[in-house]
């Protein structure tokens, strides 16, 4: 493996979008979540939504701002590694990432002040509003970034310049709403909501085997099993969706994902593989015949050796991204049972096994994000744009030395202040809800000269009072 400034590039770009996608998966599902938790409390006026709010919604901060600070260092090698993919591609790429600015980070970052700092300054309704502007904001953000990926996956609506090579649309619509956009953004908004509940899943358990018993951490257990239990069956059918859809326009990544050996009529499935010297070049184990309840053709399903050198992906980080994306959903499957099994019977607040294994499986929707983008790009290889512009013709023209160096420096960089983030979040979302300061309850006006809690309404109850962000 030869070290040049192609391959450092991807592996600088590959580092810090994985470390970036960490944020947007977690800030998406939680924003949900808190717009749920307002909801609930305005609806029901249980004190419980409350504190589950004004709990989370600290962690969110932190993870908001440090998710836009990795994103702005990942724009910016679009120009240093890889301003020629920029220029050949930015009149499609440039607009959609622009709209996303426009139509998402904007309307996220207006109310996002109302939502952090305007909890005792506006009335509920207001604040609600603010809360569920920004959920929906960050589902604005990923349609947009996942329509320009997906463009790069399955491009359409576009045509090349003959004499400059440059890319420029045709359709909008097209370009937009591209073959794998549908699939592959429901299959990212579920991500980033399993991804959350598995989150607070674990802080709760955590919280739990702690001794930190409490109805804001019963509550939030119940409501992260409940999620689990729900959404994974459906994430299960996106990605099968989501797979058809490659398998018809991207068959070489399909034939990494599956492992497939030979071109065949009818394909086994894959369990596990290791390299081998046979004439496959590797050992498998594998359930036969499954491909009909799978893909739905009548045509040969390719191997990936039946494609040519220069255009197989490579196989070993695709193949085991994808069984390591699966495992870790289905792990959090079986957490969403299991959770609710034990809220049936009562036991769900009672630490046990299940409480000690789900504090470590808040790390499993993650690890699902970052292996399903590698099987996501990794896949695409060697392409930026599949079939139409090659990795190894969009790098910048840039000395492996300088990359190599600002690579070294990232590492360095996020490895000491984003972890010491990652580990303060933690800190907060671990400590459970028994160290709350008082507060004024949002959206009433305190008597004069009356203490810190005291409001004019005299049917409010001290029980209407929970600490502020």
């Amino acid at each position: 493996m030869e070290f040049d400034a192609l391959l450092l590039s991807r592996m600088q770009f590959a580092f810090v979008i994985a470390f970036h996608i960490l944020f947007p998966a977690f800030t998406i599902g939680l924003a949900a979540f808190l717009a749920v938790c307002e909801g609930l409390w305005l609806k029901t006026g249980r004190e419980v939504f409350k504190q589950l709010y004004l709990h989370w919604i600290k962690i969110f901060a932190l993870a908001f701002a440090m998710g836009v600070v990795t994103g702005v260092v990942m724009s910016y090698q679009f120009g240093t590694n890889w301003s020629v993919f920029s220029d050949r591609t930015g009149s499609v790429l440039g607009p959609l990432l622009g709209y996303e600015v426009l139509t998402a980070f904007f309307l996220e970052a207006s109310f996002l002040g109302v939502m952090l700092f305007g909890w005792n300054k506006v009335g509920r309704k207001l604040h609600f509003a603010a809360t569920v502007i920004v959920a929906i904001g960050t589902s604005i953000s990923a349609f947009w970034i996942l329509s320009a990926n997906s463009w790069m996956q399955t491009p359409q609506g576009f045509d090349i310049d003959p004499m400059t090579g440059n890319f420029f649309a045709t359709s909008w619509m097209e370009v937009i709403f591209n073959a794998s956009f549908p699939s592959r953004y429901v299959h990212m908004m579920l991500a980033a909501f399993i991804t959350t509940a598995a989150v607070v899943l674990a802080a709760g358990a955590w919280q739990t085997v702690r001794g930190h018993k409490s109805e804001p951490t019963r509550w939030q257990m119940r409501m992260a099993a409940g999620t689990l239990a729900v959404l994974m069956p459906l994430q299960i059918w996106a990605g099968h969706w989501s797979g058809e859809v490659a398998h018809e326009h991207q068959p070489a990544k399909v034939a990494a994902m599956e492992g497939w050996c030979e071109t065949l009529d009818v394909q086994g499935t894959v369990l596990l593989a290791w390299p081998a010297d046979n004439e496959c070049g590797r050992a498998e184990i594998t359930i036969p015949g499954t491909s009909p309840y799978l893909f739905n053709t009548d045509e040969p399903l390719r191997a990936l050796s039946s494609f040519a050198e220069e255009d197989q992906p490579p196989l070993w980080p695709v193949f085991w991204g994808f069984r390591i994306m699966v495992g870790s959903g289905l792990a959090m499957l079986g957490f969403g049972v299991w959770g609710l099994f034990l809220w049936w019977r009562g036991r769900l607040d009672q630490p046990g096994l299940f409480h000690w294994l789900a504090i470590p499986g808040g790390s499993l929707g993650f690890i699902a994000v970052i292996t399903g983008w590698i099987v996501a790009e990794v896949g695409r290889q060697p392409w930026t744009v599949y079939n139409a512009l090659r990795t190894v013709d969009s790098v910048s023209p840039v000395e492996a030395g300088q990359v190599a160096l600002t690579l070294l420096i990232f590492i360095t960089v996020y490895a000491i202040i984003f972890t010491a983030g990652i580990i303060y979040m933690a800190r907060i979302a671990t400590r459970g809800f028994d160290d709350r300061p008082p507060d004024i309850d949002h959206g009433e006006r305190r008597a004069p000269g009356s203490p810190l809690g005291a409001v004019d309404d005299p049917a409010q109850t001290p029980d209407d009072t929970v600490a502020t962000v």
